[in-house]
């Protein structure tokens, strides 16, 4: 395989990982969310309300047990606009940027980031695309 392929098959599974560290909501399959997150005490991401902060692998299955796999919560889609993938020469890590729309309820009530500004960091450990941090933040001039 020439380096060009390995970039872009390196590319689409960071881009699968991506969309699956969203997507698993709508099924709660818990056991994809977290196969796109490093089982490490330093995993780490911001939320738009400091309340949704995680910080460690411990943290991320708390939150997906105590909140995302409650009957109260409901994934209704998402979509990821304009993301765009860059990975280190070195080849084993990535960072991402992009636009996000996600659309859920809690107790039947709308519970929505729209237009949310999202980033992460990935990092591919034993052949795997980890995400080992991200940022969430709602754009205050609006």
């Amino acid at each position: 395989m020439t380096q060009k392929s390995d970039i872009e098959a390196d590319r689409a599974a960071i881009k699968e990982v991506i969309h699956n560290s969203i997507g698993w909501a709508a099924t709660k399959d818990k056991e994809l969310s977290f196969s796109c997150f490093a089982d490490d005490p330093e995993l780490f991401w911001f939320s738009p309300r400091d309340d949704g902060t995680v910080h460690g692998y411990k943290a991320l299955v708390d939150l997906t047990e105590n909140f995302f796999m409650l009957d109260d919560f409901k994934a209704v889609g998402y979509e990821i606009r304009d993301l765009v993938i860059n990975i280190s020469q070195s080849g084993d890590v990535a960072w991402y940027h992009a636009r996000l729309d996600d659309f859920n309820e809690w107790r039947g009530q709308p519970a929505n980031w729209e237009d949310v500004r999202w980033t992460g960091v990935l990092e591919k450990r034993d052949g795997r695309w980890l995400i080992v941090q991200m940022h969430f933040s709602s754009p205050t001039d609006r």
